[in-house]
Order: C-alpha cells, then sequence, then structure tokens
C-alpha cells in the first residue's frame, strides 16, 4: 500500500512537471507574439502636435468634436447659376482614407461629386502681412483621381470674422490668396493667386502667378497623398512646393499676370491715325508689264512624247475580273440582297498592264504660270503707325505688395467632378521650421509608410535575403526574432492592381483589420454646375 502510495505520488509530481513546462512554453508563445505586435505597431499614427506662437491654425482633422466646434458649413447660394444647382450642398465628411497607410489618421473628405461645396474655419487669431512670411501648408489625396474639379484653398480676409460670417461663404466672398490644384481634361494648374488693391483707387484685382516649371500630371492620377506648401516673404518673393519640392518661384512684383504695377505712360486713347499715312512696308511695281511671249495658258503638266507603250500591255483586257472561285453563300436572298455578283480580283493575265495605255506625264518647259508684277518699296512708306504715349492716369507704384489684406479664415469652396477628395494636415504658419517639423509627424511618415510598402512589394517578387538566408542576422538567443518587411503583410492595398486574374490568385490576402465606424460631420444633398477658366476678376 505504501509503495502504491509513492508510485501515485511520482506520477503526480510528473504530471505537475509537465504541465508546468507546456505554461512556460505558452507563455513563451505569447511573448513572441507580443513583441511581433509592438513592431506592427510601429505605424500606429498619432496625431501632430506642435506648441508654437508661430502657428495660425493647426487642423489635422482627427478630433471630431473639435472638427464640428471649429468648422463651418456654407449656407450660401451661389450666384450666376441656376436657382436648382445655386446651393452649397456637396457633403464633407470626416474619414480614413480608402487606402489605410497610418492607423486612425482621418482626413476631411469631399464625398459628392457635381455639386458645389463649402466649408471654412476661423483662424486662432488674423495674420497679418508684416515682417514676418505667410506659409500654409495642407494635403491633398484625390482618392478616385480627379478628371475635372479644383481642390485649392482659399485664405479669406478681413470680413469673415465670425461663424455667422462663414455661413455665409460663397465664390465672391473676398479672400486675399487662393493657392492649390486645379485640373479639367488636359488643363491642370497649381493656382497662386492673391487680390491686390489699388493704393490709389481702392479697386482690387487678382494677380496670377506664372506656370510651375515642372508638369504635375501624377498628382491628379497616383492616389496618393501630395503636400502643397506656399511661402510668401516680406521681401516680396514666393516658392511653391510639393511634396517638399519647388516647383516655382518668382517675385510678386516681376511674375504676376497682369502685373501688380501699372505702366507709367499709355496709349492716348484720343489720338488717330492720320488718313494719309501709308504703312505699307513694299507695293506693287507700277511700271511693270507682262512679257509678250508669258503663255499663261500652258499647262504644268503634258504627255512624255518620247514614251511609248511596253510590249505585253493588253488594251482589251480589264484591270480586275470576277473571282471565278467565288459562290453565291447559300442564304443569299436576292429578293432582299440583290443580285449577287462575284468579288473582283487582280486579272492573272495583266502581268504588264492592262486597259487604255496612256503616257505618263511630265513637267512643261513651257509652263511659267500666272503672271504677277514683282514688288518694290514703298516711297511713301511711314512705318507702322502707334498712337502717342501720355502720363497713365491711373499709375502708382507699390514696392511693398506682399503686405496684402488680414487673412481672418481659410476655407474650401470647390466643385469637382471625381468625388472622395481627401484633405488632411492644415497649418497657417510664419515660420519654415514649424512647417518641416509638422510635415515631419503627418505627411513625411505616409510617404516613408508608402516607400517601405513599396520595397516590400518589391522584394517579395525578388530572390531576395529570406528568413534562410544565411546573412540574415540571427536575433539574439534571449529575446524573439524581430519580424522583417518581408514577413509583415501589407495593411493597405497595393500600389497597382494585377493586371491578370492569375496573377490575383498568387498575392497573398492582406490582413483584414477592423476600419473605425466614422459618423459623418457635415450631411448635405443636391447637385452643381462647373465653371473651368479663371480669369483676372476686378472689383
Amino acid at each position: 500500500m505504501a509503495r502504491l502510495t509513492c508510485e501515485v505520488c511520482v506520477l503526480s509530481a510528473l504530471l505537475v512537471l509537465v504541465t508546468s513546462a507546456a505554461n512556460v512554453y505558452a507563455e513563451s508563445e505569447d511573448s513572441n507574439d507580443e513583441v511581433t505586435v509592438e513592431v506592427e505597431e510601429e505605424d500606429q499614427y498619432r496625431s501632430p502636435s506642435i506648441d508654437s506662437k508661430s502657428i495660425y491654425l493647426a487642423e489635422h482633422f482627427d478630433d471630431e468634436s473639435a472638427f464640428k466646434k471649429k468648422w463651418v458649413k456654407s449656407e450660401a447660394k451661389k450666384q450666376g447659376v441656376d436657382e436648382n444647382i445655386a446651393k452649397y450642398d456637396g457633403k464633407w465628411e470626416i474619414q480614413a482614407p480608402s487606402r489605410k497607410i497610418l492607423r486612425d489618421d482621418l482626413g476631411l473628405v469631399l464625398t459628392t461629386e457635381a455639386k458645389h461645396a463649402a466649408i471654412s474655419a476661423l483662424l486662432d487669431r488674423p495674420f497679418e502681412f508684416k515682417d514676418k512670411p505667410l506659409i500654409v501648408q495642407y494635403e491633398v489625396t484625390m482618392q478616385e483621381g480627379q478628371n475635372c474639379g479644383g481642390a485649392y484653398i482659399k485664405l479669406l480676409s478681413r470680413g469673415a470674422n465670425t461663424k455667422a460670417d462663414l455661413r455665409k461663404f460663397f465664390d465672391q466672398t473676398p479672400y486675399t490668396i487662393m493657392f492649390g490644384p486645379d485640373k479639367c481634361g488636359n488643363d491642370n494648374k497649381l493656382h497662386f493667386i492673391f487680390r491686390h488693391k489699388n493704393p490709389k483707387n481702392g479697386t482690387i484685382e487678382e494677380k496670377h502667378s506664372k506656370k510651375p516649371t515642372q508638369r504635375l500630371e501624377d498628382v491628379y492620377k497616383d492616389k496618393e497623398p501630395h503636400l502643397y506648401t506656399l511661402v510668401v516673404r516680406p521681401d516680396n518673393t514666393y516658392s511653391v512646393f510639393v511634396d517638399h519640392k519647388e516647383v516655382n518661384a518668382g517675385s510678386l512684383l516681376e511674375d504676376f499676370t497682369p502685373p501688380v504695377n501699372p505702366p507709367q505712360e499709355i496709349d492716348d486713347p484720343n489720338d488717330k491715325k492720320p488718313d494719309d499715312w501709308d504703312e505699307r512696308e513694299k507695293i506693287v511695281d507700277p511700271t511693270a508689264t507682262k512679257p509678250s511671249d508669258w503663255d499663261e495658258s500652258a499647262p504644268a503638266q503634258l504627255a512624255d512624247p518620247a514614251a511609248s507603250k511596253p510590249a505585253g500591255w493588253l488594251d482589251d483586257q480589264p484591270d480586275m475580273i470576277p473571282d471565278p472561285d467565288a459562290q453565291k453563300p447559300s442564304d443569299w436572298d436576292e429578293d432582299m440582297d440583290g443580285e449577287w455578283e462575284a468579288p473582283l480580283v487582280d486579272n492573272p493575265l495583266c502581268t504588264v498592264g492592262c486597259g487604255t495605255w496612256k503616257p505618263p506625264m511630265i513637267p512643261n518647259p513651257a509652263y511659267k504660270g500666272i503672271w504677277r508684277a514683282p514688288l518694290i518699296p514703298n516711297p511713301n512708306y511711314k512705318g507702322k503707325w502707334a498712337p502717342r504715349k501720355i502720363p497713365n492716369p491711373d499709375y502708382f507704384h507699390d514696392d511693398q505688395p506682399f503686405r496684402m489684406t488680414p487673412i481672418h479664415a481659410v476655407g474650401f469652396e470647390l466643385w469637382s467632378m471625381s468625388p472622395a477628395l481627401l484633405f488632411d494636415n492644415l497649418l497657417v504658419a510664419d515660420d519654415a521650421d514649424v512647417a518641416a517639423a509638422w510635415a515631419s509627424q503627418t505627411f513625411d511618415l505616409k510617404r516613408a509608410k508608402l516607400s517601405r510598402d513599396s520595397g516590400s512589394e518589391e522584394l517579395k517578387k525578388t530572390d531576395g535575403v529570406t528568413e534562410d538566408d544565411p546573412h540574415d542576422e540571427p536575433a539574439p538567443a534571449h529575446q524573439p526574432r524581430r519580424k522583417t518587411a518581408l514577413d509583415a503583410e501589407p495593411d493597405h492595398e497595393p500600389e497597382h492592381e494585377p493586371e491578370h486574374e492569375h496573377e490575383q490568385q498568387d498575392q497573398p490576402e492582406p490582413e483584414q483589420v477592423a476600419e473605425p465606424q466614422i459618423t459623418p460631420l457635415v450631411d448635405t444633398d443636391g447637385a452643381g454646375d462647373g465653371q473651368r477658366k479663371r480669369k483676372p476678376r476686378k472689383e
């Protein structure tokens, strides 16, 4: 009995040891999983945060409650269009991008197409054009590409001071600067327009910058986020950047149409060209006569008199004959289809030529064409007439166009034929370092993630380093091996779709990540029309 009890004790101890070992192994596996999750969380997004006195507006669109409090949807109507389509009823929603790049990143999305849409927000404090530069920076993702429509931003002038003012925001609301991409068909632009006030009579006129030095078609079709940055400096210079690359730069005084400063002199509107003013530099020689041997009736070409018909030419044979092998189709109905005729084929007898022979045509040596008198210098020529110049009564010289009307708000007032325009990470500041820091926490992370994903996809298609590669440095024994780019499953759709069905079958299924349910912040309905060409406007 004692022996039996001892054996039971031994078996119980062994059972405890086996269970403990299993638990240790399970904990080790859990530890491995935890490390893997921690590595995958490297792309976890955090809303940007910069505490700086240089910021006038910093909007990341990640805080739904803050967005509702700050941004105001327009309740106005567009002027100059039919009443049925005049309302700004395009839909604005806070959504995650359709292509996930950073987890929990949200943006402002214009979800509707072919509708007018307007939304705006007050700056934290007005921007005064004094001794610091203006920096405007924001992201645009054309998630379904862009066929026709704008994605530009308006910096609204002093006068848009309250939310009540913003509810009246429409196309005629005064703005100081308009900046951003715009496309319709093959015409694509990157606007930088500022409204300049005439210091002499108070009128306001739009000034349009010169075109960018680089072509920007890809931003409208690659469906990726792009960063647009405008810098306007107190020395009247400006720069425009796309994805940190300068694509336009110049002077407010020299590189805008129409120019800021009008000419000192203008044409006298009362000056008229004299009746006897002769602008003809040359005239027909009145003394010239046609030579007596000039035959205008001679043809330009004539039959070659030296040519002769080739031997073997068959004058009585046609070039084409009915095909002797052709047969009338069995379903041919002469009542419906008419009388059947065999198709024509080349006549096999016409090895040299058939039909009526004609000699080839050659240039006529006697041909001179229609005679025209020669031109001679006009003895009465006085040159091109131009009205005399007089002092411009509206002349002024503004050497500081940078000192524009203060900015009190920002807004998007758009019409687009493509839905799902996403705006993100809008910044208005006066310090380039602050703008760079803001981009480093937002746009730069997205581009880095896209670059890593693109590199990972390329590696998967090659015979590069794998887990079993001897050159792959092993992880230390005391910690689990970190996942590499080859191990990680992409958390978004690939950059391009496979061209063939079998390619889709070969691609691994991406891990499904639960998407947060986003409640639309603004919900409106309606229709709109589209105006495209923007011309300088005076007020």
